[in-house]
């Protein structure tokens, strides 16, 4: 199964928080899930680092598949949008994730589950 590490547990980890550190640890080591992140949410990381972290960066995302950008995916996420975004106010970012997790089968983990209302989506909050 294809487990989507949201930006927010990317960054946290990037940051050196052990929680992040150990929770990534586990997934990897468990042995049941795909490592992956959407494209926006490694966008996130990469149009961000300063030039001092960019090798130790590309390293760490380079343990994560990026789920690729299409139409459909595109058009998926727009609908999912255009759906929550004006009761929950999704961002485009969130949708995009979203979209991805329902098209794979997949399941999302993060800090903010509140991102993630759609029923169809599995969001799992990655540590207390």
């Amino acid at each position: 199964m294809r487990a989507y590490i949201d930006a927010d547990v990317l960054i946290w980890h990037l940051r050196g928080k052990e929680q992040a550190r150990d929770f990534l640890i586990h997934l990897r080591d468990h042995g049941a899930y795909e490592l992956w992140t959407g494209a926006l949410q490694r966008a996130e990381i990469v149009f961000f680092m300063r030039p001092d972290e960019e090798d130790a960066t590309e390293l760490f995302l380079s343990q994560f598949k990026t789920e690729p950008v299409d139409q459909k995916l595109v058009d998926a996420a727009g609908a999912l949008y255009r759906k929550w975004h004006p009761s929950h106010g999704i961002d485009v970012n969130d949708a995009m994730l979203a979209a991805a997790a329902i098209q794979t089968g997949g399941c999302i983990y993060t800090l903010n589950v509140k991102h993630y209302p759609m029923p169809e989506v599995k969001a799992i909050r990655a540590w207390e």
